[in-house]
C-alpha cells in the first residue's frame, strides 16, 4: 500500500448502511492502515467496526485532532507517514478537512510534500446544494454565522449582496438547537422573495430537503430543533 495520508469520509447518519454510503475501495484501504488521526476516538472505533467487524481495533493507533488541539501538536501526528507508513484521517461525520479540524494536518502534509489522497464519500454541503435547486456554478460555504448581532447582521447583508450581484448560492450552518431560531431570524431580516433551502438529516431515514421563499417559511410550521442541518440562500 502506498504511503499517503488517506482522507476517509464517514456516513452522515449513524444508522446508514456502510455498503451504500462508501465504495468498497475505501473499506479495502481501511483494512491496511494502522495509524489514524481522528476527531473522536469512540466514533472512529465504531465506524471502523462497521467497515469490517474483523478489524482488531485494539491493534490500531489513534491520535485525536479536534477543535481543542494545539497547533504545535499537529505536525508530530504525521511521524508514521514520514517513516513510510500509510495513515488515515477520520472525521465524526462527512468529509475530513471540510469544515473539520482535519484541514490542519492536511496543510502540514502539503507543506512537506507528503502525498494526500482524498476518498469518495458523503458530503452534506455538496448533497444539500445538489438537492436545493440553487446555482451550483457559483457558491460559497460560510461555516457558522457570527454569534454577536452586529457581526451577524453584517454577514447576512454581505451574503444578500453576493446573491443579488453574483447570483452566488450562500451555504452555512448553525448549532442544531438554534436551527428554528435561525430560520425565524432569516424570515425577519431578509426579503420575503429570497429562497431558503433547509437540508436536514442528510442520508438518514428522516432526510428532508425543502426549498421555499422566506415569506412561505414565515407562515409554515417546521421543527428542525437538534437535527443537523445545512442552510442555503439564493
Amino acid at each position: 500500500m502506498q504511503a499517503a495520508l488517506y482522507l476517509f469520509p464517514v456516513p452522515l447518519d449513524n444508522d446508514a448502511d456502510i455498503s451504500v454510503s462508501l465504495p468498497p475501495h475505501n473499506i479495502a484501504l481501511i483494512r491496511e492502515i494502522r495509524h489514524f488521526i481522528v476527531e473522536n476516538v469512540r466514533s472512529a472505533r465504531r465506524f471502523l467496526k462497521k467497515c469490517d467487524r474483523t478489524i482488531d481495533i485494539d491493534a490500531l493507533e489513534f491520535t485525536v485532532l479536534d477543535e481543542h488541539t494545539r497547533i504545535e501538536a499537529v505536525s508530530p501526528m504525521l511521524d508514521p507517514l514520514r517513516r513510510g507508513e500509510p495513515m488515515g484521517v477520520i472525521s465524526e461525520a462527512g468529509c475530513p478537512a471540510v469544515a473539520d479540524p482535519g484541514a490542519d494536518v492536511v496543510a502540514v502534509a502539503q507543506r512537506e510534500g507528503l502525498k494526500v489522497v482524498p476518498l469518495v464519500g458523503p458530503s452534506s454541503i455538496l448533497m444539500s446544494l445538489m438537492g436545493s435547486g440553487f446555482n451550483g456554478q457559483s457558491f460559497a460555504f460560510n461555516g457558522y454565522l457570527p454569534i454577536h448581532q452586529p457581526q451577524r447582521a453584517a454577514k447576512l447583508r454581505e451574503m444578500e449582496r453576493r446573491i443579488t450581484r453574483e447570483r452566488q448560492t450562500q451555504i452555512f450552518i448553525e448549532t442544531p438547537y438554534r436551527n428554528n431560531k435561525l430560520i425565524a431570524e432569516l424570515c425577519g431580516t431578509l426579503p420575503g422573495d429570497r429562497l431558503l433551502c433547509v437540508a436536514s438529516g442528510i442520508t438518514g431515514s428522516d432526510e428532508k430537503i425543502v426549498t421555499r421563499p422566506l415569506s412561505q417559511w414565515k407562515t409554515e410550521k417546521y421543527n428542525f430543533d437538534k437535527i443537523p442541518s445545512i442552510f442555503l440562500l439564493f
